[in-house]
């Protein structure tokens, strides 16, 4: 892995700071199950994505909004299944508040739910799907990460498990590290770097370099 000199890493929250997949699983199963539906199709899209575009892709005759309302009040309760991802908690411990963010597509109470469940800090940084208007793929929270935190997009790495995520980073003018947690490598393709794991990244710092140098384990 290339060394990635940077001012601020962004991190994708599902599937890169925790393992929500079970969690993910659970909630869509039981809004399916109301519905009469499968799960299945919904499942196969949902990672990366904000849920009122899943469900716009997958049913596109049910309301969406109100669908998405309805798995946002699930996973504002659910919490079965969630730990933090190997190697999160400590990368997290070693970045300063101006550092580092998350965005991720899920509500801001998701977001708080997940992280404090999985015993991980909530950054003073948190883009979450209410406060964008199109989700990953598009660039926007990344983007607004970026500004919020006071750094320039090319100043960015980000970290994200799904092609979704990888897009949205790309788009937003980023370097991306991917993870490879819940999609295969050749999906990930088109990241700057793919590791197996989030406890395979390595952080340092150096003032000449943008402040912090991401780079991998040999």
């Amino acid at each position: 892995m290339p060394d990635l000199p940077c001012r601020a890493i962004l991190f994708d929250l599902d599937g890169v700071l925790v393992d929500s997949r079970r969690c993910i699983e659970l909630v869509w199963h039981a809004w399916a199950a109301e519905r009469g539906l499968d799960p299945a199709p919904f499942l196969a899209v949902a990672h990366g994505r904000r849920t009122s575009e899943s469900v716009r892709l997958v049913a596109p005759h049910l309301d969406a909004a109100t669908e998405a309302r309805a798995l946002d009040r699930l996973e504002e309760r659910e919490a079965r299944g969630l730990a933090a991802a190997p190697g999160a908690r400590a990368l997290l411990e070693r970045l300063g508040e101006g550092e580092w963010a998350v965005v991720t597509s899920g509500s801001r109470a998701v977001a708080t739910l997940r992280l404090g469940t999985s015993g991980l800090p909530v950054p003073r940084v948190c883009v979450t799907a209410d406060d964008v208007r199109r989700g990953k793929p598009e660039p926007e929270g990344y983007l607004a990460a970026a500004r919020r935190l006071g750094v320039d997009p090319p100043d960015c790495v980000v970290v994200e498990d799904s092609p979704t995520g990888l897009g949205a980073g790309k788009a937003a003018g980023m370097r991306v590290v991917a993870v490879l947690m819940t999609h295969p490598a050749d999906a990930l393709a088109a990241a700057d770097v793919r590791l197996a794991s989030l406890a395979a990244l390595r952080l340092r710092r150096d003032a000449g370099r943008g402040g912090l140098v991401v780079s991998a384990e040999p």
